[in-house]
């Protein structure tokens, strides 16, 4: 429930009831599931005025329904013809990707050589370095 463990609801009731009293919480208990049921009341009457709406105007679920699922083929129709063959794109950016590793394979092979000589450099002008106890 809302990811919230066995031990987290007992600690937050725990808290409820330390701040509330035992005396409150049926009355706020109460109070929540009057304004639960008339949220779900409004809900329901917001519902049913725009069916009544819809119905006045022509328009019934199952035409809607229908509606939709044309609209979707029609999307799906249209996605095959966009992406057509997808081996021609699997090729392309199977292409990119290896072109990608040869360059970054270029390039770290060309800064490991200067790196390496700046350090013997660095190690021949300060010599070993030694400890102090």
């Amino acid at each position: 429930m809302f990811g919230i463990g066995g031990g987290e609801l007992i600690f937050i009731m725990f808290i409820v009831l330390m701040l509330f009293g035992s005396d409150k919480i049926p009355e706020i208990a109460r109070t929540m599931g009057k304004a639960m049921a008339q949220l779900k009341n409004a809900t329901n009457d917001i519902k049913s005025e725009i069916q009544k709406g819809a119905e006045a105007n022509g328009f019934d679920t199952k035409s809607l329904s229908d509606f939709r699922g044309n609209i979707t083929s029609e999307i799906n129709k249209a996605k095959e013809n966009l992406l057509g063959d997808t081996s021609q794109f699997n090729d392309i950016t199977g292409n990119i990707t290896s072109e990608i590793n040869k360059a970054k394979d270029n390039l770290l092979a060309d800064t490991t050589a200067p790196i390496e000589t700046a350090k013997e450099v660095i190690e021949d002008i300060t010599g070993p370095i030694k400890r102090q106890v």
